[in-house]
C-alpha cells in the first residue's frame, strides 16, 4: 500500500515537473460552461411505521456573493482558475479513490508475497494511465493538482514520501519540485489563501460551474 500511495503521489505532486512551461493563456481553453461534475438526484424511500415514505437526496447548492473583478485581468485569472480546477480535481480525486481502492483490495490478500505482486500491478497501471496525463498539464495546473491532491487526501506528497523513503530521499524530490517552480510541502488552507479555490471547487463539485 505504501508503495502505491507514494507512486502516485509523486506522479501527481512532480506535475509541475512535466508541465509545459508555456503561459496558461496560451493555451487552447476548454468551455468553463460545461460541468466537469454532473448535478445527481437520488431517489429512495423510508419505512416509518410500516408506511413508504419516498424522498430525494439532491446535490448540495452553494450560495455565494457576486464575485467584484477590479479589471480584465482579475476576471481572466478567475476564469482560469475555474478552468484548472476542472481539469486537475478529476485527476485528485482519483488519486483518493486508488488509494482507498488499493488499501481494501489487499486486506483481502492471504500474504505478503500476493500483496506485492497486487501493488507492482498497480505501480505499472498508474504510470502507464498518469505519466501521459501530467505531460499535458500546465504549469499552474501542476501546481494546483499538488494543493488539490492534499485537499483530497488530507496530506501533503512531501509527508507521504518522507514516512515511506525517509527525509534524504524526500529531501531530494522536493528540490526536484523546487526546482520547477513548486513545493511538495504544499498545503491547502479553504478558510485563508485557497479560500477562492475552495469556492470554485465546491460549485464544480455541485455541478454549478
Amino acid at each position: 500500500m505504501r508503495k502505491t500511495v507514494t507512486l502516485l503521489l509523486m506522479l501527481l505532486g512532480f506535475a509541475t515537473a512535466f508541465a509545459q512551461t508555456e503561459d496558461d493563456d496560451g493555451v487552447q481553453a476548454a468551455d468553463i460552461d460545461d460541468p466537469a461534475f454532473v448535478p445527481t438526484v437520488k431517489v429512495s424511500k423510508v419505512v416509518d411505521q410500516g408506511d413508504s415514505i419516498p424522498y430525494m437526496e439532491m446535490s448540495n447548492v452553494y450560495v455565494y456573493p457576486q464575485l467584484q473583478f477590479g479589471n480584465k485581468k482579475q476576471m481572466s485569472a478567475y476564469l482560469r482558475l475555474v478552468r484548472n480546477v476542472k481539469k486537475v480535481l478529476p485527476i485528485a480525486k482519483e488519486a483518493n479513490h486508488i488509494i482507498v481502492e488499493t488499501y481494501d483490495y489487499l486486506q483481502t490478500l492471504p500474504d505478503k508475497k500476493a500483496r506485492d505482486e497486487h501493488l507492482k500491478l498497480v505501480e505499472k497501471s498508474i504510470v502507464r494511465d498518469y505519466k501521459p496525463k501530467m505531460k499535458n498539464l500546465t504549469y499552474s495546473q501542476g501546481k494546483l493538482l499538488i494543493k488539490l491532491v492534499y485537499r483530497e487526501c488530507d496530506s501533503s506528497s512531501y509527508d507521504i514520501v518522507k514516512a515511506v523513503l525517509g527525509p534524504v530521499r524526500a529531501g531530494f524530490w522536493q528540490a526536484f519540485a523546487w526546482c520547477f517552480g513548486a513545493s511538495l510541502k504544499k498545503g491547502y488552507d479553504p478558510e485563508g489563501t485557497d479560500r477562492l479555490t475552495e469556492r470554485v471547487v465546491l460549485m464544480v463539485e455541485a455541478g454549478q460551474l
